[in-house]
């Protein structure tokens, strides 16, 4: 059987999100390695002069040798160099030689309480297995408590232990120095578990601060991209509405001006100039779109030019497209009502999409209507032709990127779009934007 242990649910997660309870700490970098070393070593250095000056003093009666109490600290203190690398491993080795250095009478107590400290410390910052770190801790903090105990016990029931301190009472100076101890070694213990969860609690909150902000940017990209697609789409829609419209009207009103030239030079001319007229027009609208892409300083007027396009000028596209040769009658039907602007352009194109389609598909002597209705809950444009003698199945294959561009206008303003052919003969053309959807767009 291979010796690779399958990863369960409990098993952190390198690239797991902060809010995953598996969630674990980056790995120390190097220079937090390397100052794990240094402060290992200068530890040391100091735990081996304090050593040598508690021997001068005379701690204990019958201290361990020189080369056994060496030992001993170095046991005690140089597994910090390691402490982030593996934590639990060092706690323990930390504690059991803490206990074997005041069992021998090693005469050096100040630095083996801040390696202990540091040990327990590094636990609760640094294991990734939350449970190991927890048992880990309540382990040594268990055991050095039962150590203490004994040594309380032993210290009581020897008279020698800690001479100069009076038994007598029950707040004698020995018990006094006892709760002292007690006292000391709770807030020692306490202090070490706290730092060590706060410390992973705080590199938590700045990994889920750093995660939220990389969300935040990618999400922020991507609703750049979607706005750049949309107003690309927005763009497409307008040039293609504008050249396709009177580049439609251009064509037909120089093939009159041919007919006419030579019998009525005088309505071939009338032609011209509304072949002339449709140019200015194409020109206009085209200008205003690319004024959109112009820099914020440019002049507004062009820009302009679109957003003037409503509703309000559809009796000015009928008559336009009569005189292309396509007769159309405009109707308006329920008590008007003003429209957000973005929801007049758009059934404004559409319905010189439709007018377009018309000349285009419908052929000679073709008639529309054009209806705008206004509804309790909703606004309707309507567009039709009788198709000009044109059959159905003729007309059935007209669709193209027009009709595209018209299902997205209507789905923009949160409405919908109908197309297709008359059972009757001829085309509809109807789209429906509710007075929900203007509601809201008023309030935005």
């Amino acid at each position: 059987m291979s010796g690779v242990r399958a990863p369960t649910m409990t098993d952190p997660l390198p690239d797991a999100t902060p809010d995953d309870p598996r969630w674990r700490r980056a790995a120390p970098t190097p220079d937090q390695l390397r100052a794990d070393v240094l402060i290992a070593i200068v530890l040391f250095i100091g735990a081996v002069l304090d050593l040598a000056l508690w021997q001068v003093v005379g701690l204990y009666d019958d201290p361990a040798s020189g080369p056994v109490a060496v030992a001993c600290l170095a046991a005690t203190v140089l597994p910090l160099a390691v402490r982030r690398r593996w934590p639990s491993w060092v706690v323990l080795a930390c504690a059991a030689m803490f206990v074997v250095t005041a069992t021998l009478q090693v005469s050096e107590t100040l630095f083996i309480n801040i390696a202990l400290f540091m040990a327990l410390y590094t636990v609760g910052a640094w294991e990734p297995r939350r449970a190991r770190a927890f048992w880990v801790r309540a382990v040594v903090v268990v055991g050095m408590f039962a150590w203490l105990l004994v040594t309380i016990f032993q210290s009581v029931t020897d008279p020698e232990a800690i001479p100069g301190l009076s038994r007598a009472g029950a707040f004698s100076p020995m018990a006094a120095y006892l709760m002292s101890q007690v006292l000391t070694n709770l807030l020692y213990f306490a202090g070490a578990w706290y730092f060590g969860d706060h410390a992973w609690n705080a590199a938590r909150d700045r990994a889920r601060t750093e995660w939220r902000g990389e969300q935040l940017v990618a999400e922020r990209r991507v609703v750049e991209e979607q706005a750049v697609a949309l107003e690309r789409l927005r763009l497409a829609r307008e040039l293609h509405d504008a050249v396709a419209h009177h580049v439609s009207l251009m064509g037909v009103q120089a093939g009159a001006a041919r007919v006419l030239l030579a019998a009525d030079p005088a309505g071939a001319a009338a032609s011209l100039e509304q072949v002339e007229e449709s140019a200015r027009e194409a020109i206009r609208e085209l200008q205003g779109v690319l004024g959109t892409l112009r820099e914020a300083g440019a002049p507004a007027a062009s820009a302009q030019a679109v957003a003037s396009m409503s509703v309000e000028q559809l009796p000015a596209l009928t008559e336009q497209s009569t005189e292309a040769g396509v007769r159309a009658t405009f109707q308006v039907i329920g008590a008007v009502r003003p429209l957000p602007p973005l929801v007049s352009l758009n059934l404004y194109r559409i319905a010189q999409e439709a007018l377009t389609n018309t000349r285009k598909h419908a052929g000679e002597g073709a008639r529309a209507d054009v209806r705008l209705r206004y509804a309790e809950d909703a606004v309707e444009l309507e567009v039709t032709d009788d198709g000009g003698g044109l059959s159905r199945r003729a007309r059935v294959g007209g669709g193209g990127l027009g009709q595209v561009g018209m299902r997205e206008r209507a789905a923009a303003d949160g409405g919908s779009l109908e197309a297709g052919p008359r059972g009757r003969g001829g085309y509809l053309v109807r789209a429906r934007v509710p007075l929900a959807t203007m509601r809201e767009r008023d309030d935005r």
